[in-house]
């Protein structure tokens, strides 16, 4: 009787020392972190690896993937995604989540996304219950108030990476204020749209704004090909016109001093200077005459001569 209590005490320790030794010892896999918890108050965080804790349930681990990317899915859902919080299971749900206002009161469809991941375990798991559902409501109703003030048609084009942009600091802001040990690393617009019953109109006046901008492209290609063109035409008949000018200054002032030269002499020697004038003259005039006659103021019969040269020889 004493053997088989001696017994059933033996097998008794060595499960106890089993179940000891298999709860003392936990594995963090990569990319995570361990926090450890005794008797449901925090007592530190583990990092990936080989590690001891107390057994019997006196200290519990939760592993988190702290290095892991997460996303979250608003107006749409990924198939197969492994986190529960990622994206709205119904239809309906999606369907809200993506119909919005802008600001100049129109409707637009918006699918965003929102990456983020676990930046404090500690917050994530004791400051907030349930952080992800809490960062969905934060994302969507940061979203609505950027979307809703602006426009539609910077909501659906040249607004898109500063909406962004602004929502990524208004989510964090968030998320640290309410102690949710989260890091946001980007928020990304998908699909932005306007209502599927007034699509057609809106793709309607897009392309018209589109062509616009073409021709407006076209217009003002033609007018910095033909402007400059013309700006040098105008240029250089203004330099020709300059230098035609000067030009005829020059001459005139080469005149002036020519005329003034001979004015001066004349007026030393009027009778010498006018018969050296006339014979100049007649110099230059008489080669260009084909047919010369010469006659004396006595003579009373006018006779032809043959040309002669004129030249000097």
């Amino acid at each position: 009787m004493g053997g088989s209590i001696r017994s059933l005490a033996g097998i008794a320790l060595v499960l106890l020392l089993a179940v000891g030794g298999f709860t003392s010892f936990y594995t963090v896999p990569a990319e995570s972190q361990g926090v450890i918890l005794r008797f449901g108050q925090y007592v530190r965080t583990t990092p990936s690896g080989l590690h001891f804790k107390l057994p019997f349930g006196i200290e519990k681990k939760y592993v988190l993937p702290v290095e892991r990317q997460l996303q979250l899915e608003f107006g749409f859902g990924t198939p197969g995604a492994t986190n529960p919080t990622q994206y709205s299971n119904s239809a309906t749900e999606q369907r809200r989540e993506r119909n919005m206002v802008t600001g100049d009161l129109n409707a637009a469809t918006v699918e965003w996304t929102v990456q983020y991941r676990i930046a404090d375990p500690r917050s994530f798991l004791f400051e907030v219950r349930d952080p992800e559902v809490t960062m969905r409501h934060i994302s969507e109703s940061v979203m609505r108030a950027v979307v809703g003030d602006r426009t539609v048609d910077e909501v659906i084009t040249i607004g898109r990476q500063e909406i962004e942009n602004e929502s990524l600091v208004m989510m964090q802001d968030l998320a640290n204020r309410y102690g949710l040990g989260l890091s946001i690393d980007q928020v990304q617009l998908k699909d932005v749209n306007p209502p599927e019953p007034v699509r057609p109109s809106f793709n309607e006046v897009n392309q018209a704004q589109q062509e616009r901008e073409k021709a407006i492209n076209i217009a003002n290609g033609e007018y910095n090909k033909v402007i400059p063109r013309a700006r040098g035409q105008a240029e250089q008949r203004i330099q020709a016109a300059e230098g035609y000018a000067l030009k005829r200054v020059n001459e005139a002032e080469g005149d002036i001093a020519r005329f003034n030269a001979v004015l001066e002499e004349y007026l030393k020697a009027p009778e010498v200077t006018k018969r050296r004038l006339y014979l100049e003259t007649m110099q230059e005039v008489l080669p260009g005459i084909e047919r010369k006659i010469i006659v004396d103021k006595d003579a009373n019969q006018i006779l032809p001569l043959m040309q002669i040269s004129t030249e000097r020889k």
